[in-house]
């Protein structure tokens, strides 16, 4: 039997630039925002971490999973939107997707923004300065060594 090899990546981060930012509707820039570092794929109708990430943008104390579904579901209901998604198992997926891209953290509390910090220092701090120039630094090797 032979043996099949899964390229498992170490780090994955997706980077898409759009208009810039249009902070009058809320929910709406934090959408581009997932858009933006591929949380979201374009055209996905099921956006639930849009409402994860922005309940998490404006609380001040770190939020237990089991209010962030029902928060998540009175925003949704507000916005008039659909419930798909809203389901416990998947809003746990959610939370573990923005955990693993490092803009969230879980504590005895329950999940608020890394360190509490705002989104732009955890960008700058977690991002920009570490994750995103290990992936440059990996895909030039890539590039290099096929000279």
């Amino acid at each position: 039997m032979s043996k099949v090899s899964k390229d498992i990546p170490l780090a994955e981060v997706t980077l898409r630039k759009y208009e810039k930012p249009d902070l009058s509707n809320k929910r709406n820039f934090v959408k581009k925002l997932c858009l933006s570092v591929g949380l979201l794929q374009p055209g996905d109708s099921r956006d639930i971490i849009v409402d994860i990430l922005l309940l998490l943008i404006n609380s001040k104390e770190a939020v237990r999973s089991e209010d962030i579904k029902l928060k998540v579901e009175d925003l949704r209901k507000e916005h008039k939107l659909s419930l798909l998604g809203a389901a416990e198992s998947n809003i746990r997926r959610q939370l573990k997707r923005l955990k693993d891209l490092g803009l969230i953290e879980k504590n005895q509390e329950g999940y608020r923004l890394f360190e509490g910090m705002n989104l732009e220092e955890i960008f700058k701090e977690r991002l920009e300065k570490y994750l995103i120039p290990n992936i440059v630094e990996r895909v030039r090797e890539y590039f290099g060594a096929l000279k």
